[in-house]
């Protein structure tokens, strides 16, 4: 009896032992990957032109027609937030890791009037009894902004941030030799932050 006794403390040893060197692995695989949440960061440049009118009419009729175009560029960050990673997202077997990341989201959004340029070739702001003022243009500028805005989640955005992210943490978890890695996304949508406002946009 001293001998069963003895081997069932034993194995429990033992397997008390492996959880908590499994759970000592994922505890460092967790702080080896939220140490490079710098890296995890993608950059995009979204052109967008930039185009209004403003009618003048009189009693209804429409006598001229002011038109404005220009060139913007907006500038996108998207990333991780690797915070948010947990124990329960990790799961190891052996030389096999399997890992569930957060969700891609929009860390930083802007669009500098500094890029803002006018086609003076194609605009034609002043017209009979009609001008398009800065006012105007803001308008136009702010419309479009709101537009990129909105269509970021068609945008590639995404997928091209999941291929980066997911390259940069194959490097980071190859660090502890696992020779099977598979990393799958909480999900596809894109989180967008309320940051930088249209309701921010200066004068161009």
């Amino acid at each position: 009896m001293k001998l069963v006794f003895t081997r069932i403390v034993l194995v429990g040893m033992l397997i008390i032992s492996f959880v908590a060197c499994e759970k000592d692995e994922r505890g460092m695989v967790i702080g080896k990957i939220q140490q490079a949440s710098d890296l995890v960061v993608s950059e995009f440049v979204v052109d967008k032109v930039v185009f209004g009118k403003k009618s003048k009419n009189i009693l209804f009729i429409p006598i001229s027609e002011a038109s404005f175009l220009a060139y913007s560029r907006a500038k996108i960050k998207t990333g991780i937030n690797l915070d948010k990673i947990t124990e329960e997202d990790i799961d190891i077997q052996g030389k096999k890791i399997t890992l569930k990341l957060p969700p891609i989201e929009v860390l930083n959004f802007s669009y500098p009037p500094e890029d803002f340029v006018e086609d003076s070739l194609i605009s034609n702001p002043e017209r009979f009894l009609n001008e398009i003022n800065l006012e105007d243009q803001e308008t136009f500028f702010r419309m479009a902004e709101m537009d990129i805005r909105d269509n970021l989640p068609y945008m590639g955005l995404v997928s091209t941030s999941q291929d980066h992210a997911r390259k940069l943490i194959q490097m980071v978890l190859k660090s502890f030799d696992f020779e099977e890695i598979y990393i799958q996304f909480e999900n596809d949508s894109l989180l967008i932050r309320q940051v930088n406002s249209p309701e921010n946009l200066m004068n161009p």
